[in-house]
């Protein structure tokens, strides 16, 4: 399973969001802007407050790291 931590206002969250929908990838979108639960659960896995964290399996990846991202989901370019 595939979580997005994301915030309305992030650019990079969208970027990101749209690259998931064009490889076909389903993904759970959680808005920590309003929600201090997801919020505190983002921080423990992640060590840090800023979006996106993506967590594919309990491998975390912080910001759009395409190169890691591609490598845990094996996609080829």
């Amino acid at each position: 399973m595939i979580k997005l931590y994301t915030t309305p206002t992030c650019v990079y969250c969208v970027t990101l969001k749209e690259y998931f929908k064009n490889h076909n990838i389903d993904f759970e979108e959680i808005d920590v802007s309003n929600n201090d639960e997801a919020l505190q659960e983002m921080i423990t896995i992640s060590n840090q407050m800023g979006v996106p964290v993506v967590d594919i399996d309990g491998e975390v990846v912080i910001g759009f790291n395409k190169a890691k991202i591609d490598k845990i989901l094996k996609i080829q370019q």
